[in-house]
């Protein structure tokens, strides 16, 4: 089958030793730093800053993908590609003007992606698709990690992997949200090729390495 971008989110890593899990974690496969930047306003709960990105991009040279869960992102998006992220994906429900700040992160070197919650339908980014390299399809209501794969969420990968394909867009499908073995091989058959996963990695009963190898060997 064809490879995945494994993106782990450091929303369940332990903080403690961030530097020490992110290395074990690329050691085991991880491909991409997720970090999920909440404001408690657009979601219920408060996360990591430009500080974050920082600190990670010390750790490691793999790409950062910074979501940004916050109210008037375009206000952060150059904090946030100052301090290192490789891609700023913004939300599709709370940004009137997103033309305007896809291109803005276009300027700043960063690649750009647009995110739907469940409840968002796919046709809501239809008039921007041409403008973003990623498609993040949120599976669980955003604002905090461990939450239960809304199964919903398969259709909905197929759905905009039709619409990507109909205009010819190099732009990848990502999904984040209660991802595990269980819950992966269906929206890896359905289309998605970049999985973001917290809890299925750094909360692992067996550890790092042990959760990075199910999720691969589930659609193996």
């Amino acid at each position: 089958m064809d490879k995945f971008i494994l993106s782990g989110s450091i929303l369940s890593a332990d903080f403690r030793k961030l530097e020490e899990e992110i290395n074990t974690a690329i050691e085991a496969g991880m491909d991409w730093v997720h970090v999920d930047v909440m404001d408690g306003s657009f979601v219920p709960n408060i996360s990591m800053g430009p500080f974050i990105v920082e600190t990670c991009k010390k750790i490691t040279d793999i790409p950062i993908n910074v979501h940004l869960m916050i109210d008037e992102p375009e206000k952060h998006i150059d904090s946030f590609a100052s301090a290192g992220a490789d891609n700023l994906t913004i939300h599709i429900e709370n940004n009137p003007n997103v033309y305007r700040t896809l291109g803005a992160i276009q300027s700043l070197g960063c690649t750009t992606g647009i995110t739907l919650n469940p409840g968002t339908p796919a046709a809501a980014i239809q008039a921007v698709l041409p403008l973003v390299d990623l498609v993040l399809l949120m599976s669980v209501n955003p604002g905090f990690s461990g939450q239960k794969f809304i199964p919903h969420t398969v259709k909905k990968v197929i759905e905009v992997k039709d619409m990507i394909t109909s205009i010819n867009s190099h732009a990848v499908i990502q999904v984040d949200g209660g991802l595990n073995a269980d819950t992966l091989p269906a929206i890896y058959q359905a289309g998605a090729r970049n999985i973001v996963a917290a809890t299925a990695i750094f909360k692992h009963p067996q550890g790092i390495a042990a959760g990075i190898r199910a999720l691969r060997d589930s659609v193996a």
